[in-house]
């Protein structure tokens, strides 16, 4: 016999929360939404109206959603990253489970916080890493999980951020400050965090080193002739790889965030944009000339208890986005790159007139947002929650703390220069 569909309510109609709520349009025998929260009454509206969600269950706030009797299965949580914790808390305790968008939180303290609320109420909490469903690194966790390459004993992972995504994020978005949101390295590369520990299979990080800083986007970069605004006051805009015109109004990249403000205009004109642009719009101005405090690289290291290390590199700005990672164990090594959808696994061959072997892994990968993962990751959620038996990726909270640990760590050890122990949980 068929489960019923689970119930569901999004907790900040903005981006991520209103594509993992997509599953419920495209698989309503699984989910079906009945609630939203969001203080934004254009994004209120707009998300109860797709998904059908009558008024008498639209709330301004996840405090207010969560004072009425519990009406639902489940919440998917994807506020800012400040407010992962504060809105979360309230949800454990009306007894909702919950997808809570990554990071977590932006301190151990409120991740440990949540840990114990979690354990107190017994509820279910799964963490927005889609990552480990991109079918590239389910296929990288098999293969070493599999004994392929033996005990691991070093990995490197790589995120490269394409210059129109760090400019949109970084320097001039809402991520663009360490102490509004959390810092580039928790909001961007949790993900590649996290897959380190997951590659790990629990063994638990113990110190943590990392150097990084802000060097390109400032004004000290700014070339001659560039101005305050693109499309204000800008002599060298039609050159620049940074300008807004050529990144939001002629390749209409990142509409979703660039055009926020304008929503109460349902389809802004393209001369409305182009005033945002050169007055009080955030993604109108000059990449150098921002007040952006986020490093615009990173270097970690990690050790781990067994001995193993690991490193992990932030590097933003480049031409092309990817992430790259490298393993190697005891018995073999693994090097790929997710958006090729190829890995190839080595190991040696000490025969004469040879060195090593090499098999290359091709995968049938999709290149939908994070690899494909969006979706999987919800399917496996609804597993979880109806007590079925979860994928090898399950992002439980419980599975998912120490990649977090790491970040907090790194970014501590950069801020003093110091290594930093990690503590056990």
């Amino acid at each position: 016999m068929a489960s019923s569909p689970l119930t569901g309510v999004i907790i900040g109609a903005g981006h991520r929360a209103v594509l993992y709520a997509s599953h419920a349009l495209h698989h309503p025998e699984e989910l079906t939404i009945v609630g939203v929260a969001d203080p934004d009454e254009v994004r209120r509206r707009a998300t109860a109206e797709r998904f059908q969600i009558p008024a008498e269950r639209c709330y301004r706030t996840a405090e207010e959603l969560a004072a009425v009797p519990k009406f639902a299965d489940v919440a998917i949580n994807g506020t800012m990253d400040r407010h992962h914790v504060p809105t979360s808390l309230p949800l454990l305790e009306a007894g909702y489970d919950i997808l809570l968008e990554k990071p977590i939180a932006p301190s151990r303290e409120e991740l440990l916080r949540l840990l114990a609320k979690v354990r107190e109420t017994g509820r279910k909490l799964c963490i927005g890493h889609v990552l480990r469903y991109a079918p590239f690194y389910v296929a990288v966790r098999e293969r070493i999980a599999a004994g392929e390459i033996g005990d691991v004993l070093s990995l490197h992972t790589h995120e490269m951020v394409s210059y129109h995504h760090m400019a949109m994020g970084f320097v001039r978005g809402k991520w663009n400050r360490s102490e509004t949101e959390t810092t580039v390295l928790m909001a961007k590369c949790c993900h590649d965090l996290d897959l380190i520990a997951w590659m790990k299979s629990g063994i638990a990080p113990t110190q943590v080193a990392s150097f990084g800083s802000l060097t390109f986007f400032t004004e000290e970069h700014a070339p001659a002739g560039s101005g305050s605004r693109c499309l204000l006051d800008c002599a060298i805009e039609p050159d620049c790889d940074y300008s807004a015109r050529k990144h939001y109004l002629e390749q209409n990249l990142w509409g979703t965030y660039i055009w926020h403000e304008l929503e109460h205009l349902g389809t802004p004109t393209l001369e409305q944009r182009i005033e945002s642009l050169k007055t009080d719009n955030p993604y109108g101005r000059c990449v150098w000339r921002c007040d952006n405090n986020q490093v615009d690289k990173q270097s970690v290291m990690v050790q781990f208890s067994d001995g193993s290390v690991a490193t992990h590199d932030l590097t933003g700005g480049t031409a092309r986005p990817c992430r790259h990672i490298h393993v190697r164990g005891t018995a073999g090594e693994l090097e790929g790159t997710m958006e090729d959808g190829r890995f190839v696994i080595r190991h040696i061959d000490a025969r004469k007139g040879h060195e090593y072997t090499e098999v290359p892994v091709d995968l049938n990968v999709s290149m939908d947002m994070h690899g494909g993962g969006d979706m999987r990751l919800v399917q496996d959620f609804v597993r979880v929650v109806r007590g079925e038996q979860p994928s090898i990726s399950s992002t439980d909270i419980l599975d998912s703390v120490y990649g977090h640990l790491i970040g907090y760590a790194a970014n501590e050890a950069m801020e003093g220069r110091q290594v930093v122990n990690i503590a056990a949980v």
